[in-house]
């Protein structure tokens, strides 16, 4: 297995880019491959961001040169959702039944990680996110009913959405790891609009839940330079702290967003005035 490597861009390079350049450093296409567990580690707070597809027997979560450790998960934690049909996590001996967006966190620590799917003809897609870890909490499964939800929009904007905290200090312990899902409800459009940064931490979306035909814009880059990727169906985008990151669709979709950085305060936000932006 080897590891996609995603070293850190500056506000000034990046307004350079074209767009080649802004998706080969920002989009991660292929986040998902059955039968394999792809792994990509961005330098932005050391982030790995993967996918998990059990077709036939189980997926061992293996550790690599890049994490450097003989065990993946000993200076890390991690978050994994399930968005895909019913499989079972093992994590040294305890497994973990996850439905469709049930989330499971798994703390540093844990030496043997396996995936597996109840019906290989209808895999669990596990999607996980691990950053570096300095204690041990408890392992936990966290379900849609579990998570804090928060109901946020207006019609009349355009950003009706459900969004719900799975891996968040109200619900789970994490040492610096928040995750959780945000669905857009349909006839809205918009995500994190009006849009903020957050220098403190970075964030990672994928967008999932979409038709083939309804991509999604996503916004990012400096408040005053501001660009765009077009993003399809389960692929993700690395956010960097000063970068706004905010979408709009063109049909349903979700995503999983996760933060990692020096606290996790979620309302810790830099809120951008609409007329500011270029």
């Amino acid at each position: 297995m080897t590891i996609d490597i995603r070293q850190v861009c500056s506000p000034a390079e990046t307004k350079t880019f074209d767009t080649q350049k802004l998706r080969e450093n920002y989009l991660i296409e292929a986040v998902f491959r059955d039968g394999e567990v792809t792994m990509t580690y961005s330098h932005l707070d050391r982030t790995v961001v993967g996918g998990v597809v059990p077709v036939g027997t189980e997926l061992p979560l293996k550790s690599n040169k890049q994490i450097g450790s003989p065990n993946f998960l000993d200076r890390r934690e991690m978050g994994i959702i399930n968005i895909g049909a019913p499989g079972t996590i093992t994590a040294d001996g305890d497994s973990f039944a996850l439905n469709g967006l049930d989330c499971l966190y798994l703390p540093m620590g844990i030496k043997d990680v396996t995936f597996e799917s109840d019906n290989a003809a209808n895999p669990a897609r596990y999607y996980f996110i691990s950053t570096p870890a300095h204690h041990t909490y408890k392992a936990q499964k966290i379900t849609p009913r579990d998570a804090n939800l928060l109901e946020l929009g207006t019609q009349s904007d355009a950003n009706v959405r459900a969004l719900r905290q799975y891996i968040h200090p109200d619900v789970c312990d994490s040492c610096q790891l928040v995750m959780g899902i945000t669905s857009i409800v349909d006839g809205s459009v918009w995500n994190t609009m009006p849009c903020h940064t957050h220098d403190r931490r970075s964030e990672v979306y994928l967008y999932f839940d979409m038709a083939e035909e309804t991509p999604m814009f996503h916004f990012m880059g400096e408040p005053t330079e501001t660009r765009h990727l077009l993003v399809t169906n389960e692929q993700a985008v690395l956010s960097p702290g000063w970068s706004i990151h905010s979408g709009a669709g063109t049909g349903r979709y979700s995503f999983i967003w996760s933060m990692a950085g020096d606290n996790q305060d979620f309302t810790d936000m830099d809120f951008v005035p609409m007329a500011n932006l270029r």
